[in-house]
């Protein structure tokens, strides 16, 4: 059987086409990259220092909140320059902040108690306001909020 001109043609699958191709966009670079999200973790960029000066005491305290310094081997995705020295060798900084984790377990706890905070913090103000209350001039216990974008007519 002789080949013909149609044999030694490539398969059009393996065609690339120009047309198909989407023009390339610049876009500015992400000042704080994003990791890819890992199930059942909460990421966060902890400031560890300010100006060159280092910030012992909110990198300690978010220590023991349960924060720990993600490993730059974990996340190849995050594509860092790193220049200096630094306290945390193998994780991710990036201009005095450092990209730590926790389990959303403890932020859902944290959020928790801040809310319960505020709610008895509300609840002590409303008792000394009302504890001025007079039968004969009543005061209102009304609190509402209202946020409107724009004109806000």
């Amino acid at each position: 059987m002789a080949k013909t001109e149609l044999d030694n043609r490539e398969p059009r699958a393996l065609q690339m086409r120009d047309s198909a191709e989407r023009p390339k966009k610049w876009m500015p670079p992400q000042l704080l990259p994003d990791p890819t999200p890992e199930e059942g973790y909460a990421y966060r960029w902890i400031r560890i220092s300010t100006l060159g000066k280092d910030d012992a005491m909110n990198v300690s305290g978010k220590l023991r909140e349960g924060w720990e310094p993600v490993k730059a081997s974990d996340h190849p995705e995050v594509r860092l320059f790193s220049g200096g020295q630094s306290r945390f060798p193998d994780s991710i900084e990036v201009g005095g902040l450092l990209l730590c984790k926790t389990p959303v377990e403890f932020t859902e706890q944290r959020n928790a108690y801040y809310t319960q905070q505020a709610e008895s913090q509300m609840q002590s103000v409303d008792n000394a306001y009302m504890r001025e209350n007079d039968p004969r001039m009543p005061l209102f216990k009304e609190r509402s909020t209202k946020v409107t974008f724009g004109k806000g007519t």
